[in-house]
């Protein structure tokens, strides 16, 4: 993790946990499993999580690593495109062809 990018995580995971989530460091941390140590180490930028571990607090935090990453802004934005992706997915392949047809007129109407 470059040093921009764990700032930018360090807050970011702060802002999800106090602004989003309403909850203490000591709830995540039984969210996740983690020691209230580790929770702070993170917020603070001291250290920086796995892989793995980052997923844990996205998914405790209900927001997207993308989020957490600063790689996105809006936390429901990539929520949303997901859930339509789901929707999508689960059509017949008659429905999805519809429904790309229609997405694509709609998108060419807007430009």
């Amino acid at each position: 993790m470059s040093r921009e990018i764990k700032k930018e995580f360090s807050v970011r995971l702060r802002y999800a946990r106090e602004e989003l989530r309403k909850i203490s460091q000591g709830r995540l941390a039984e969210l996740t499993g983690f020691k209230p140590a580790a929770i702070s180490h993170f917020e603070t930028g001291a250290r920086k999580p796995s892989f793995d571990n980052l997923k844990r607090l996205a998914d405790s935090l209900e927001v997207t690593t993308d989020f957490l990453l600063g790689r996105v802004d809006n936390p429901e934005e990539i929520k949303e495109a997901d859930q339509l992706y789901r929707d999508i997915k689960n059509l017949s392949s008659g429905d999805k062809e519809f429904a790309e047809k229609m997405i694509a007129e709609i998108i060419k109407r807007g430009k």
